[in-house]
Parts: C-alpha cells; sequence; structure tokens
C-alpha cells in the first residue's frame, strides 16, 4: 500500500483526519516493518481486524535497543541515540528521511511559539553536546540557525558567559527561548541567579546521575525562583520519536495534532485507560513513518478529556508491570 505522505500527515486539523491517517500508517508498517509485524503476530492479533485507532497495539520503546525499527527501505540519513551510563544498551533511532523530523519540530515550534525568528534561541545542553547522535541537539542546532539572531547559540559549562547574555537579552527586550538540560539549568541559577520575568526557560528533562532526583513541582519552584519567573516550560520528546508534546508552564503536555498520548493499564499492556486514570504512556508520532508510529513508553501519566496530559513518573527498569515506581 502508499504510505500517507508529509502534507497529509501534517495537515491533520482533527480527529477524523488523525484516526484515517493512524490507521493508514498502522497498516502501512504492520506490513513494513518486520519487528512491528512479528510483534503483532505473537499478539495473535489480526491486521485487518484493527479498524479503530484504540486497537491499535503499541511496540515497547525498549525494541528500539535490541531491533532495527524500520518501515523503509531506503539508506539510514541519520541515526539518533540516546544517553546513558556506561555498560547500557542505549536505543537507536534509524532514520531513512530526517526532513520528517525537521518539518515535525519545526511546525510544532511554530504551533506553540510562533514564528522562530522572533526569538533569541540559548542552548544549555552540556551532556547531550557532548555526545553524537542527540536528537535534541539536532532539533536545538536548527532552531539556533533559523532564528537568524547573531545573539542565538550553545553554551557548554561557561555559566558566566550565558548570564552576560541573558542580561543583554533582557535590556534589549527581545524575546527569549533559554531551552536547556534539567541538571544544567540547576547548576547555572546555583551561582548565577537573575530575575528576569519575561524570559522563557524551557527544561527538557535530564539528570543522569548529575544531581539528586526531584519531584518536578520542585525542581519548577527552584527554577522559578532562579530565573525570576512565574512558569517553566517543558519539552516532552525522547530518541525513539520525532515529534515533542510541550508544557508553558503547568506541567500539562499538549502534543501537536500528528501526535497524541494513549494510556494502557500497567497490569495488561494491550488494555488501554478512560481519561483521568494513570497509567503508561503510549505515544503515537504519525512522522515515525519510516520506523514505527505506535510506541508504548516506560513513562506513567494522565490523559485529560482535552487530549492534554500529564507525566508522573516511570516504569522502575527491572519491572516492566509498574509496581516499582520512580517519581519524574
Amino acid at each position: 500500500m502508499i504510505k500517507p505522505g508529509k502534507q497529509q500527515v501534517f495537515s491533520i486539523n482533527n480527529e477524523k483526519e488523525f484516526a484515517e491517517t493512524a490507521l493508514e500508517i498502522f497498516r502501512f508498517q504492520a506490513q513494513n516493518c518486520t519487528i512491528y509485524r512479528e510483534f503483532i503476530t505473537n499478539l495473535k492479533i489480526g491486521i485487518d481486524s484493527v479498524k479503530q485507532v484504540d486497537q491499535i497495539p503499541f511496540l515497547p520503546i525498549s525494541f528500539f535497543k535490541s531491533h532495527e525499527i524500520l518501515s523503509s527501505t531506503e539508506p539510514v540519513e541519520v541515526t539518533f541515540t540516546s544517553s546513558g551510563t556506561t555498560g547500557m544498551i542505549n536505543s537507536r533511532h534509524l532514520v531513512t528521511d530526517v526532513n520528517w523530523y525537521e518539518e515535525s519540530f519545526r511546525k510544532a515550534f511554530d504551533l506553540f511559539y510562533g514564528d522562530i525568528k522572533n526569538y533569541t534561541i540559548l542552548a544549555l545542553l552540556p551532556a547531550y553536546m557532548e555526545r553524537e547522535g542527540s536528537s535534541l541537539i539536532y532539533m536545538a542546532e536548527d532552531l539556533v540557525k533559523r532564528s537568524e539572531n547573531p545573539d542565538s547559540g550553545f553554551y557548554l559549562y561557561n555559566h558566566a558567559d550565558l548570564y552576560q547574555q541573558l542580561q543583554k537579552q533582557q535590556q534589549s527586550k527581545k524575546p527569549t527561548l533559554l531551552i536547556g538540560v534539567t541538571f544544567a539549568l540547576l547548576d547555572f541559577v546555583e551561582h548565577h541567579p537573575i530575575d528576569f520575568p519575561e524570559l522563557i526557560v524551557m527544561e527538557t528533562g535530564g539528570m543522569k546521575g548529575r544531581r539528586k532526583e526531584m519531584i518536578r513541582e520542585e525542581l519548577h519552584q527552584t527554577l522559578c525562583k532562579g530565573f525570576g519567573v512565574d512558569a517553566i516550560h517543558s519539552e516532552y520528546g525522547m530518541t525513539e520519536l520525532l515529534s515533542q508534546a510541550y508544557s508553558k508552564g503547568d506541567s500539562i503536555f499538549n502534543c501537536p495534532p500528528w501526535m497524541k498520548v494513549i494510556t494502557r493499564d500497567t497490569n495488561d499492556p494491550i488494555s488501554n485507560l478512560d481519561n483521568d486514570k494513570t497509567g503508561g504512556i503510549n505515544v503515537i508520532d504519525l512522522a515515525n513513518i519510516n520506523s514505527c508510529s505506535f510506541i508504548a513508553t516506560q513513562d506513567l501519566g494522565k490523559v485529560y478529556a482535552d487530549g492534554s496530559f500529564e507525566v508522573l513518573g516511570r516504569f522502575d527498569n527491572s519491572d516492566i508491570r509498574g509496581c516499582n515506581l520512580l517519581i519524574a
């Protein structure tokens, strides 16, 4: 069958169009992604029996660590890899057409924040900059470049330089977005607190053993105080996805129209939950057309009636049934 193109996926603007496209992509991937097809077969689910989005099976995210997840025979253009500690097996997302990723994060940014050229983009992403294969760095580099602003740029551990740039931005009253990995933002405000109420601070998650784990409420309170802002924005994304959801400060995330979050029963992974109930987060990312668009993550969350969602924690890696939880 013919797979849907970018025009169809990125022009979705209602539930009906999303459902129709998701089912088309499911059928395409069930035929063309060997690992996904075998997974569906082992569940004893007939491809033709899946007629609604809530019947689509979700591939466990761990498969990106152990298998090549591809629905395309085209050459791989980019391989995105997850970060991890020494000895860990990292996820690998093989991307045969990186334009899908670029289209996804560019359109999502425009939807949530408007024209990139209106902003100075400052990136504090040291752990990601020090390794290869980060999809976050790929996105941030593109945002910095497309801002066409000479003051946009990256900072590693040069916090004094970042502090001076933030002061300059505040004095010039130019809209500024600081995107940073969590531990680096905390390190920064410990030594360089600033009162910059107009600043947009976007944390991308990530302690990776660098600091004591904090619940999100405590984290955001600390960052709000350190930057002098009323709210901390967040990005929900991962190596295995080509789309991101965004929160503008209340820890409630919203997806772009081609992405959707569903929760599953922690004790019965093929059963979906109703709204307002805590369960495992399943993500439909239609931009993942050349790998797998239906991913069962190891995050715990809750979905609300308007499609927004909250991330509440993670499954313990040693217990996929979710009896033991780590607070995110």
